[in-house]
C-alpha cells in the first residue's frame, strides 16, 4: 500500500485529503502543519510520497522540498497549492518537486497525479504548465536563455526547445516543423541526454536560469 505524508496548514484540507486518499487504498502516515513538523514525522515513519503546500507559517514548502530531497531522496513530492506564480513554480521544480497541482483541480486530478508520479512521471497541472511556457516566450531565440545548457545542441534541437518552451506537445511540434512525431521524440531524447534533464518542466526552468 502506498504511504504518504500530508503537509498543509489548513486542518480542514488535511482531513479532506486523508479521507480521499484512504478511500483509494492510500495510507496517510501523518499530517503536518509546517515543514519542521513534517521532517519530525519523516524521522520516525517511512513513506513514499509527500503532498506539500507552499505557503505555510514557519518552514514553508520550498524549503521543505529541498530538505526532503536532501535527507530522504527516495520520497516523491507533489506540490498542492493555490499559488502558481513564476517564483514558486521555478523554485519548487528546481528544488526537486515531482509534481505541481493547484488545489482547485479536484480529487480526480490529485489521485491521477499521485498515480502518475509513482509511475515515474512528472505531473504538472495545465495552468502551471501554461505559466511555465510564458516564462520563456519573451525569448524568441531560446539560445539566449542559457548558452551553457544549449551549447552542444544542433540548431534543430534548439528550435525544438523553443517550441517546448511555448508549451507545444510532440504532435504540435511535429506539425510546426513538418516532421514526424517519432522524429520529434528522438530529438527530445537527444536533448534530454545532452542536458541531463529528463523532464519538460524542469528543462524549461533550467533554460530560464
Amino acid at each position: 500500500m502506498l504511504e504518504v505524508l500530508l503537509v498543509d496548514d489548513e486542518p480542514l484540507l488535511l482531513e479532506s485529503l486523508e479521507i480521499i486518499l484512504s478511500m483509494n487504498q492510500i495510507k496517510v502516515i501523518g499530517m503536518a502543519h509546517d515543514g519542521k513538523e513534517a521532517l519530525a514525522i519523516l524521522r520516525e515513519k517511512q513513506c513514499q510520497m509527500a503532498l506539500v503546500d507552499l505557503n505555510m507559517k514557519g518552514m514553508g514548502g520550498i524549503e521543505l522540498i529541498k530538505e526532503i530531497k536532501k535527507g530522504f531522496p527516495w520520497i516523491k513530492i507533489l506540490v498542492l497549492t493555490t499559488f502558481y506564480d513564476d517564483k514558486n513554480i521555478t523554485n519548487a521544480i528546481a528544488g526537486g518537486a515531482d509534481g505541481y497541482l493547484l488545489k482547485g483541480g479536484g480529487k480526480d486530478a490529485i489521485l491521477a497525479a499521485v498515480e502518475g508520479i509513482m509511475g515515474g512521471q512528472n505531473v504538472i497541472g495545465h495552468e502551471v504548465m501554461e505559466r511555465l511556457a510564458v516564462l520563456l516566450q519573451k525569448n524568441k531565440n531560446i539560445a539566449e536563455a542559457n548558452e551553457d545548457l544549449l551549447a552542444d545542441m544542433t540548431e534543430r534541437e534548439k528550435e525544438i526547445c523553443t517550441l517546448l518552451a511555448k508549451g507545444l506537445n510532440n504532435r504540435q511540434i511535429a506539425d510546426e516543423l513538418y516532421i514526424s512525431e517519432g522524429t520529434v521524440k528522438n530529438y527530445i531524447s537527444s536533448i534530454y541526454d545532452k542536458t541531463g534533464i529528463h523532464d519538460r518542466s524542469k528543462l524549461i526552468v533550467a533554460m530560464k536560469e
